[in-house]
C-alpha cells in the first residue's frame, strides 16, 4: 500500500477530523477526502465512522492503528536523520519560543547569526504552544521552564525574572497596593487558563488574590498595554518592564519569581554542524545578558 495513503489514515485518526488532518499534513479537506474514499474502496471496507465528536476509526481501522503509529515513529526518525546529515553551516533552521522572548530577545540575535552565515535560513516561530520536536515541527525550541518530551536534548542558558508593575496614573487613581489585604480594590491582568503551571501568575494570585482580574490574555504585549493604559497591574518580564518609562515596578512582599530560560534540541538534531552553531551562538549570546535578564 501507499505510505502516502496511509498517512492520510494516520493523521484522521490523530487528529479526529478531514480538516485537522489536511492541516497536519499541508494539504485541503477536498484531497483528504478524495484519497480516502479511494483507499476505503480499493480495500473494500469503511476506515472511519462519523459520530458526534468527529470521525472515529472503524473496528477495521483500529485493528492497524497501532501499526500505523509505529511506521509513522520510524518514519519521523529517518526524516530526523537525513535533516541531521553533515551538511556544514548551510540549510534550515526552524526555531520556536514564546512571542516576548522571541520578539524581543531572540529576534535579533538570530538576524546577526544569519548575517554572519549566509547559507543558513532561519525560521523564528512565535507560539504559545508547544512545538513537537520529535515531529520536525521545529529544529530548535528555546522555552521559559521545563521540558517534559522524550528523546532531547536540553540546556539552560539565563533565568527570567518578574516584576509587578503599575502606571504612575494607576497608583495616583488607586494607591499603592495593601499586600496584608491581598490587594483588595486593585486591579490586576492575569493569563487565560492554562495546563501549564505559570509560575509567575501564580505568585501575582498568592500577593493579589483579593484583585479584580480585569483582563485575561495570553499575551505579554496585552499586558503591557493594559499596565501601561492605567488600567491594571501587570506582572511582567523584569527585561520588558524596566525599560517602560511609564511603568513603576511596586515592590512586593515576597520574593520575585524568576524562571528558567532553557534550549531543547532533539538528539538526531544535536550534532548538525548548523544547529550546533547557532544553539553555541545563542548560549553565548543569552548567557551575557544573564544580569538583564535576570536582575538581581
Amino acid at each position: 500500500m501507499d505510505w502516502d495513503d496511509l498517512k492520510i489514515v494516520h493523521a484522521i485518526a490523530r487528529h479526529g477530523s478531514l480538516s485537522a488532518a489536511a492541516r497536519a499534513l499541508g494539504t485541503t479537506q477536498p484531497t483528504v477526502s478524495r484519497r480516502l474514499s479511494a483507499l476505503e474502496k480499493g480495500i473494500g471496507g469503511k476506515l472511519f465512522e462519523r459520530e458526534a465528536g468527529g470521525l472515529v476509526p472503524s473496528p477495521l481501522c483500529a485493528t492497524f492503528i497501532e501499526a500505523l503509529d509505529q511506521m509513522d515513529q520510524h518514519a519521523q526518525a529517518v526524516e530526523r536523520r537525513i535533516a541531521g546529515r553533515d551538511t556544514g553551516l548551510q540549510g534550515s533552521i526552524t526555531l520556536t519560543s514564546l512571542a516576548w522572548f522571541g520578539d524581543d530577545i531572540l529576534a535579533p540575535l538570530l538576524a546577526r547569526f544569519a548575517s554572519r552565515h549566509k547559507l543558513v535560513a532561519i525560521n523564528l516561530i512565535n507560539d504559545p504552544r508547544r512545538f513537537n520536536l520529535s515531529r520536525r515541527e521545529a529544529d530548535i525550541a528555546v522555552r521559559i521552564g521545563s521540558f517534559e518530551q522524550e528523546d532531547l536534548v536540553e540546556r539552560k542558558v539565563a533565568d527570567v525574572s518578574y516584576g509587578l508593575y503599575a502606571s504612575l496614573a494607576y497608583v495616583e487613581r488607586h494607591g499603592q497596593p495593601d499586600f496584608s489585604r491581598k490587594c483588595a480594590g486593585h486591579k490586576v491582568v492575569s493569563l487565560v487558563d492554562s495546563p501549564i503551571k505559570v509560575v509567575p501568575i501564580e505568585w501575582l494570585m498568592s500577593i493579589a488574590s483579593r484583585a479584580q482580574v480585569t483582563l485575561r490574555t495570553n499575551d505579554v504585549q496585552s499586558h503591557i498595554a493594559a499596565a501601561e493604559a492605567g488600567e491594571a497591574m501587570a506582572v511582567l518580564p523584569r527585561v520588558l518592564g524596566d525599560r517602560k518609562a511609564g511603568l513603576l515596578r511596586i515592590e512586593p512582599p515576597t520574593p520575585e519569581p524568576f524562571q528558567p530560560v532553557k534550549i531543547g534540541v532533539h538528539a538526531d538534531l544535536r550534532d548538525t554542524p548548523r544547529v550546533r552553531s547557532l544553539i553555541d551562538f545563542l548560549v553565548q549570546e543569552l548567557k551575557a545578558r544573564a544580569k538583564e535578564l535576570h536582575p538581581s
